[in-house]
């Protein structure tokens, strides 16, 4: 008895059997990510990339690298979020009739759960997040976001969030609830196990570094504007950025407060979302989509921005409508908001409040097709170059039309009560999610990879990159759309009528041509690497941008700019070309610029360390951990050794070198 007090004192509901020993699928995966792991610490501890790795990256304050930071995690989330795709797909593909296929039921729900979660909270909002962290100072004219510490911070919760997800993967299991966790299947009763706790601490933990960083942006957007810089002369993925962040402020404490309230119905049992003593589970929902709907425009508001960047700049015009394509962004983050009860039309809300939505949910579409003319009048009569940025634009253009018809289609409720719960909204997620933010995202690496590491991405593995994604998602999806209109129901693992398999085989068809897109941007990464001297563009403008950001050298080093530039007109870079504009050549001062620190990821450690005893029931480590996370913020709080000066001498060379450069003398 003693034994056993004191196991569940020091483990809590930790057991070895906790370690899914007897998943063949878990055991190789493990066996992959160890040997990977093993091979990737090996190369940096050869190559002595650890001092680097530690004092340039880890504990940068520079938001330029903290916004590669979010990049290089969206990408490796990328591989494992897909990885749950393809088992998805290829268990749907054989499991008919006699044949269970090779994942058992509760396997799949833990994996078709840790995709949706994967793909949206740490594939998604780091890519996003990541951009907007290098892009928008370089577009506004500042050195450094409002709070550099604070994104450091936020950068290191989001990826201890990430941590915790995968730690899910070898120790315990994940929820089997969806990617939305609705109670009752979340609650205590239903799932006892540490699934829903992985789910609610990984959400939570990374919760807070999207909501810090959302209020950082605003208030660079908002503060640190360069003179003349005015609200109407922001460069188009500015505004998209702020109305993003603007959304992520209003809606990530709804999304902290339901958790909590699910947490509270787990842990000491109180009923806020149970049909009995007082709860109510329709509070859940209302709650969890008040957050979710605005989440889907946070995710497709920035790649917006980046398709307006990349339409101007490779059809040689300024963007067509700037005023009407502000006046659409703030729109839709507005309605973004009165839009919410379509994802539960099912629900018993009665015709008039179903009317009402379905009415926002049709009107929210306009503004977004008025976007969809401002690129293609943009796009008429330019000299538009088909360069890899541009082909992602001309694809996403196409497939998210298909994505944004079939959504109105959704919006009638009477059609909803048939699609709602069928592959047909399986497909017109995916249509709106890949072929608006994913495909915004890898528009916005191709075309910001230059600005950042001083050389172009192959173009050759660019294009085979795109047309395998393009292709692949049409091959992948469309047969859902057809499955859901024969009323195939979501989440299934299984099917009986064996006439169904055919459009199964197809879409697994299409993952597999996807997994070819992801495997050549990976190709082209390396081969771009490898080439760089010969895709180098020392000019810092490869593509001819129109915004502010090329108007410093690629990479842009660290204080970004040695003089704060004055604004004159909407395309800031263009006008001073046209103006004849020259660099200084004296009056230079020492820089103030903030000091590394690594107190950002000592906290996400500890966040991680936290959110597993929490998991686990482990209170004397979670207590012990949350006193470590006080104490470290505290310290932190009375080091004022922060700061450093980069001297005069230095940004005179810096300056002349990119003047040069600039000019075409070197």
């Amino acid at each position: 008895m003693f034994s056993d007090s004191l196991q569940k004192f020091l483990f809590g509901r930790f057991t070895l059997e906790s370690i899914p020993f007897h998943e063949p699928i878990l055991q190789v995966t493990f066996a992959g990510v160890a040997l990977g792991g093993i091979t990737v610490l090996a190369a940096i501890t050869y190559f002595r990339f650890w001092g680097p790795l530690w004092r340039d990256w880890m504990t940068s304050v520079d938001h330029k690298k903290i916004g590669i930071m979010y990049v290089v995690l969206a990408l490796v989330m990328l591989l494992r979020g897909f990885a749950d795709a393809l088992l998805m797909r290829s268990q749907q593909a054989v499991a008919f009739g006699a044949n269970e296929g090779f994942l058992p039921p509760h396997h799949y729900d833990q994996i078709f759960t840790a995709h949706g979660v994967i793909m949206i909270f740490f594939m998604a909002m780091p890519f996003v997040t990541g951009l907007m962290n290098y892009v928008v100072p370089l577009q506004i004219g500042a050195r450094d976001v409002a709070f550099p510490f604070l994104n450091n911070f936020s950068f290191w919760m989001t990826a201890s969030g990430a941590v915790i997800v995968m730690i899910s993967l070898f120790v315990g299991e994940f929820a089997r609830t969806g990617w939305l966790a609705y109670p009752p299947l979340s609650g205590a009763d239903m799932s006892p196990g540490v699934g829903v706790d992985y789910y609610i601490w990984a959400l939570q933990i990374a919760g807070i570094g999207t909501l810090l960083s959302g209020v950082n942006l605003i208030v660079t957007i908002v503060k640190m504007r360069a003179p003349g810089m005015s609200m109407m002369k922001l460069p188009i993925f500015v505004w998209t950025s702020l109305c993003t962040n603007v959304l992520i402020v209003a809606a990530f404490p709804v999304l902290t407060a339901v958790l909590a309230l699910l947490s509270l119905d787990r842990y000491v049992g109180t009923h806020f979302f149970t049909n009995d003593l007082g709860g109510n589970p329709m509070m859940y929902f209302n709650l969890i989509w008040i957050w979710g709907h605005p989440e889907v425009y946070i995710l497709i508001l920035p790649a917006f921005g980046i398709f307006s960047e990349v339409t101007s700049t490779f059809c040689g015009k300024r963007l067509f409508g700037y005023a009407s394509m502000v006046y659409a962004t703030v729109v839709i983050t507005i309605l973004s908001y009165l839009v919410w009860l379509h994802h539960f039309f099912t629900m018993g809300s009665g015709a008039d409040v179903n009317s009402f939505f379905g009415i926002t949910t049709m009107i929210i579409s306009i503004p977004t097709g008025a976007k969809i003319f401002n690129w293609l009048f943009t796009m008429y009569r330019g000299r538009i170059r088909f360069d890899v940025p541009m082909l992602w634009t001309v694809g996403f253009m196409v497939t998210f039309v298909i994505g944004g018809m079939t959504g109105v289609l959704l919006a009638v409720p009477p059609a909803d009560f048939v699609l709602h719960n069928s592959l047909f909204l399986i497909a017109h997620f995916h249509n709106v999610i890949i072929g608006g933010v994913l495909f915004g995202m890898l528009a916005g690496v191709n075309y910001w990879f230059p600005k950042a590491f001083g050389f172009r991405l192959d173009p050759f593995w660019g294009k085979m990159s795109f047309w395998f994604w393009l292709v692949g998602f049409y091959v992948a999806f469309m047969p859902l759309y057809v499955l859901g209109l024969m009323g195939v129901t979501r989440r299934a693992q299984h099917f009986d009528d064996p006439s169904l398999q055919i459009w199964f085989v197809v879409a697994a068809c299409g993952a597999g041509l996807i997994l070819l897109g992801i495997l050549s941007f990976i190709v082209q990464l390396f081969v771009s690497i490898r080439n760089r001297e010969a895709l180098r563009d020392e000019t810092g403008d490869p593509w001819h941008g129109r915004t502010l950001e090329w108007s410093t050298s690629s990479p842009p080093p660290d204080y970004n700019f040695a003089f704060t530039p004055v604004i004159h007109d909407l395309d800031a870079w263009s006008d001073m070309k046209k103006r004849g504009y020259s660099r200084p050549v004296s009056g230079f001062r020492s820089i103030h610029m903030p000091r590394n620190t690594g107190t950002g990821v000592i906290l996400g450690g500890l966040s991680v360390v936290f959110g597993f005893a929490m998991i686990w029931y482990i209170w004397w480590l979670a207590a012990l951990s949350f006193v470590a996370m006080l104490a470290v913020t505290i310290l932190h709080t009375f080091n004022y050794d922060r700061d450093y000066h980069i001297p005069a001498d230095t940004v005179v060379r810096s300056e002349d070198r990119r003047t040069a450069l600039l000019a075409g003398q070197v």
